[in-house]
């Protein structure tokens, strides 16, 4: 995508990036690289130091913590053609007819929430506030929301009352959004409040898809969700290290790795 092309949302998710990846940024090369006048370099650094996502500087910004979990609406946008392609292989995946299925927050899920949109014979089990409500106008199909806490970053509700919820619900299939996943971690994430939820749903569901774009795949957070062996199939993309996937591979776990159409 031409860098002048890029909508806000999308060039402050790439600021993000640089800062977390290089750990400050230079206005100037900002606006020279998205073809944006100063002024708008300086609106978006406002914005995000507003939100205490970086510190500003003189001519710049810097990180204020390098570690950070980017809120799900500036992660939109990173990697979203791999993030495509992954849903659409699940979509193309999954049983049809009578389906009951768990789908955790995450810009994949949300995407492939979307794509589910239209099937009837569906019942949608979600502790996402984002595909909640991409769902709770779909006539033709069941749509069942957890309780619980509402995380900003991930726009998920978690904790106990989230828990106890899942606890009582039964899931054919639970598609589960991540931001790490090796061989040796298993599934992890930023929050270990909601690595518990997501578990509580693991547990819950008879067979467990992971969606991963290819920047996650070896990868390893903080909280622990669950090991490996516990899903049965990740399906990521072509930017996915080799090394990583042959790790996951030889854990038992099935891979499919997600391309565009030739």
């Amino acid at each position: 995508m031409p860098q002048s092309s890029l909508r806000r949302a999308d060039r402050v998710s790439a600021i993000l990036e640089r800062v977390a990846s290089h750990g400050s940024v230079d206005a100037g090369h900002l606006a020279d690289e998205f073809r944006v006048s100063p002024a708008t370099i300086r609106r978006d650094l406002q914005v995000l130091e507003d939100q205490r996502l970086l510190s500003r500087t003189h001519g710049g910004a810097v990180a204020v913590d390098v570690a950070y979990e980017l809120p799900v609406r500036y992660r939109v946008g990173q990697h979203r053609e791999e993030k495509a392609l992954v849903a659409q292989k699940v979509a193309a995946l999954l049983p049809k007819g009578p389906l009951t299925l768990g789908l955790t927050g995450g810009t994949t899920t949300h995407l492939l929430a979307r794509l589910l949109a239209e099937r009837v014979d569906l019942t949608v089990v979600t502790n996402a506030l984002n595909i909640a409500a991409e769902l709770a106008l779909r006539p033709r199909l069941k749509l069942i929301m957890t309780g619980g806490v509402s995380r900003t970053q991930s726009y998920e509700l978690v904790g106990p009352i989230a828990d106890q919820a899942l606890a009582g619900l039964n899931m054919a299939v639970a598609v589960v959004g991540v931001d790490g996943i090796s061989a040796r971690g298993g599934l992890t994430t930023h929050d270990e409040i909601e690595a518990n939820t997501n578990a509580v749903m693991i547990r819950r569901a008879d067979r467990v898809i992971v969606v991963a774009d290819g920047s996650k795949v070896g990868k390893v957070c903080l909280a622990g969700i669950c090991a490996i062996t516990d899903v049965a199939t990740l399906v990521t993309d072509t930017s996915a290290d080799p090394a990583g996937i042959e790790a996951i591979r030889r854990a038992g776990t099935e891979v499919i790795v997600a391309s565009a159409p030739d």
